[in-house]
């Protein structure tokens, strides 16, 4: 009886390792598709010309940069981290990093 419990234990433990394996596989997997999505998006020169416009527009105008009102801000980022969730947050922080020198709080 002894021995059925150990090997019962053995591949027990031995199933829920390689199922952390798989999962970490899993993961890796992801995470490499992740990657392989974000450099597939296409860098448009001519956007990066109508956001430097609409930039200095704006200064001429001198109308001031509003405060972060979105959800995606993070400490740490860079303008270029919100272009992933929207063309106009990363529009009104490179204004607003234009204006104030510095980022978003």
């Amino acid at each position: 009886m002894n021995s059925r419990l150990v090997c019962f234990h053995i591949f027990f433990t031995l199933g829920i390792f390689l199922s952390g394996i798989a999962q970490a596989t899993d993961m890796a997997e992801m995470q490499k598709q992740l990657n392989q999505d974000v450099m597939d998006k296409p860098f448009s020169v001519a956007e990066e010309s109508k956001i430097d416009a609409y930039i200095q527009n704006a200064t001429k105008s001198g109308s001031k940069p509003e405060e972060y009102k979105g959800r995606n801000w993070q400490p740490g980022y860079t303008c270029g981290d919100l272009r992933a969730y929207s063309y106009y947050e990363y529009r009104d922080c490179r204004y607003y990093h234009n204006y104030y020198g510095h980022y978003y709080y």
